[in-house]
């Protein structure tokens, strides 16, 4: 069993692994957004980057990014390459469903705007649950300094988004 900083550690990772796509906004019309502001600004995905084409991208900007970050050896290269592969079709994956999102979202009532939402936070999750296994593989590979590392790395990254979250909501509500 994954110790919960462990897995909250993974978490993130998937979360930061996906930045164009977890949770992101689906494209909305002009006219939509500048009739209803305030309904605009209430949707659960409000705030959210709006997926594209850059998607492919920025997933593997974050790779390269980790793979320095996590100061990856040869020999971890095998189960690197594991992972970095789940994140790049996790990405892949995610991308296709916010692209079909936002097609259908000009068309979508309350509730199948809320029910699409549903669908999407559970094909996130089962991303996440792809993912965990992968980054396990290769954390299991590191030596304890590099944990560590990972560790930190991990840290950061979670108190920099939890702040950016943090200032988006007093942004909204105050």
């Amino acid at each position: 069993m994954i110790p919960s900083n462990r897995l909250a550690s993974v978490a993130v990772i998937a979360l930061l692994s996906l930045p164009a796509v977890a949770l992101a906004q689906s494209s909305q019309s002009a006219a939509v957004q500048s009739a209803t502001p305030r309904a605009a600004a209430a949707s659960p995905m409000a705030g959210h980057p709006v997926p594209g084409r850059n998607a492919e991208e920025r997933v593997e900007r974050r790779i390269k990014e980790l793979h320095t970050q996590l100061r990856i050896t040869p020999a971890e290269e095998p189960q690197w390459n594991q992972f970095a592969q789940v994140m790049r079709e996790n990405g892949r994956d995610m991308n296709e469903a916010f692209m079909q999102r936002a097609q259908q979202y000009p068309t979508m009532n309350a509730v199948q705007n809320m029910q699409s939402y549903e669908q999407i936070a559970e094909d996130h999750a089962r991303r996440v649950q792809k993912l965990v296994p992968a980054f396990q593989n290769l954390y299991d590979a590191m030596p304890d300094q590099q944990k560590q590392l990972a560790d930190q790395v991990f840290r950061a990254n979670a108190e920099k988004h939890m702040q950016r979250a943090a200032q988006s909501h007093r942004g909204r509500n105050g």
